[in-house]
């Protein structure tokens, strides 16, 4: 008895480990191969302006964009209760103002988590006949982000932002690699979002 114990503390030591280390390893990288749209994750704005977790999200989307990433990018988000604007409307308002043609950016305003976020994201994707994405989000957050896209049928990878508050200290990434980590193995269990969780990392 004691050893079918220890042998599933173990087991349970070694997924958790496992999974903490892959998305470590995957925050990590940065595959700006050509896809047929830049997609990004939504997170909070402030009646239309982006917080600063968006915001550096969507600097570097437009680095993706000017690089010849893609000829499009795809912008992602519903809104919270009350909010005049969604992420993705807010996202885009800010992209146009910054030098992206307005008829480059395409929004698409639902989801309030990340899973919902991809499965709007796959149906315009389809709607537009295109079905490769480079995502941008946080890179704590990368791991989940690909997981939830490919199950949603997009052949995504990841391009994530190296600048804004969730990168600024050791303690803030350590943090988010935890919550991603535990984020990440709830999905696998039971292929739902977290009950509670935003869109993406905020």
């Amino acid at each position: 008895m004691w050893r079918a114990v220890l042998g599933t503390i173990l087991i349970g030591v070694l997924v958790v480990g496992g999974t903490l280390v892959r998305v470590w390893y995957v925050a990590r990288q940065d595959d700006r191969s050509q896809a047929d749209v830049v997609v990004v994750l939504g997170a909070a704005q402030y009646n239309g302006k982006p917080s600063a977790v968006l915001e550096a999200r969507l600097e570097h989307a437009v680095t993706l964009f000017e690089s010849g990433v893609a000829d499009h990018i795809m912008t992602v988000g519903g809104r919270q209760l009350g909010d005049n604007y969604t992420e993705a409307e807010a996202s885009e308002l800010w992209l146009v103002e910054h030098g992206i043609p307005t008829d480059r950016v395409i929004a698409v305003g639902e989801g309030v988590d990340t899973l919902g976020s991809f499965r709007a994201t796959s149906r315009a994707i389809s709607e537009q006949g295109w079905s490769t994405a480079v995502v941008v989000s946080d890179p704590w957050h990368s791991l989940r982000a690909r997981t939830m896209a490919k199950d949603a049928g997009i052949d995504a990878w990841v391009s994530p932002t190296r600048r804004g508050p969730i990168v600024q200290t050791r303690e803030t990434q350590a943090r988010y690699i935890l919550r991603e980590t535990a984020a990440l193995l709830h999905y696998r269990l039971t292929h739902a979002p977290v009950e509670g969780e935003d869109n993406g990392l905020r």
